[in-house]
């Protein structure tokens, strides 16, 4: 892994640690906000699976969770393309449910949330660029592809060299 790949989950994965073990350590202080985003999530969850917990402070504490996991994944570069869709997807409701700017009265706090929402959609980039990273090796499609095309080259080689019947050579 090159240095700025390094800096780069070093630094994108320590504000998920920070942000998840804060909401960890006082989760009750996050949930009337994300009663927003769990109550319409909650019978899409009742749907799926009775068992899934539908609580908002259970659902905050479990994107906590998600959040310092996939933190600690990335910065540490173990796992990063998973860590990266998971923090991605962590993201994506505690964006909508602590940065509602478009229900704020006031026009001072309205501009201060949408400041916030826009820089969770920075960071929503930054982890579709590192999910998507391959650290510049070719994608598994690109070498099927490239495998079965040299599979076919040779075959019809093959089959040139056995029609005159030569060998080829190695």
């Amino acid at each position: 892994m090159t240095p700025v790949r390094s800096v780069a989950r070093a630094l994108l994965g320590a504000t998920f640690v920070s942000s998840g073990a804060r909401a960890l350590a006082n989760p009750d202080a996050l949930v009337p906000r994300a009663k927003r985003v769990t109550d319409r999530v909650t019978p899409m969850l009742e749907r799926t699976d009775p068992r899934l917990p539908t609580d908002a402070r259970t659902l905050v504490q479990l994107n906590a969770g998600a959040q310092l996991v996939g933190g600690l994944l990335l910065a540490t570069g173990r796992l990063p393309r998973p860590a990266a869709g998971l923090l991605a997807g962590s993201l994506v409701p505690t964006t909508f449910a602590s940065h509602a700017f478009w229900l704020e009265q006031d026009p001072g706090q309205r501009q201060v949330q949408r400041l916030h929402f826009l820089k969770n959609l920075g960071l929503l980039g930054g982890l579709l660029f590192a999910a998507a990273d391959r650290q510049g090796r070719p994608s598994l499609g690109w070498r099927t592809r490239h495998a079965v095309r040299t599979a076919r080259r040779e075959a019809r080689l093959a089959r040139g060299a056995a029609r005159f019947g030569r060998r080829l050579p190695g």
